[in-house]
């Protein structure tokens, strides 16, 4: 069973969102990364780029497949995580600890259009 983090907003594309006051950290879940099996690579915007939530905004690609990136929330990239540039596999060893971009959110009225963590474990596990 995939771990699933309370405090996180999901959505039904396996994207998470970790908000901390006007920022939120942006990754892929663990159920995503275990589907996808190894990360060997990941696309991700620059600082600076305009988020919209539901919009695609990188891919992260595997052994098996490639999945764009959908964002949670509207915001401003203000840092990626340069780490993940060359050491992808650092998603599949801890996907909520390896986020991918850091936003400063533009609309926190978004959230709540986001599963929380009993929601998103219900439906992974269906």
């Amino acid at each position: 069973m995939a771990k699933v983090i309370e405090g996180l907003y999901y959505t039904e594309s396996h994207e998470y969102v970790r908000v901390e006051g006007e920022y939120g950290y942006i990754g892929i879940t663990d159920y995503a990364q275990n589907e996808l099996g190894n990360v060997v690579y990941v696309d991700m915007p620059e600082v600076d780029d305009e988020l919209t939530a539901g919009e695609e905004f990188g891919a992260v690609e595997s052994t098996k497949a490639a999945s764009d990136l959908n964002s949670p929330v509207s915001g401003t990239v203000v840092e990626v995580n340069s780490a993940l540039e060359d050491t992808p596999e650092l998603i599949n060893q801890d996907a909520y600890a390896n986020w991918i971009v850091k936003v400063k959110l533009s609309d926190t009225a978004e959230l709540d259009s986001l599963m929380d963590a009993k929601a998103y474990g219900e439906m992974c596990g269906k």
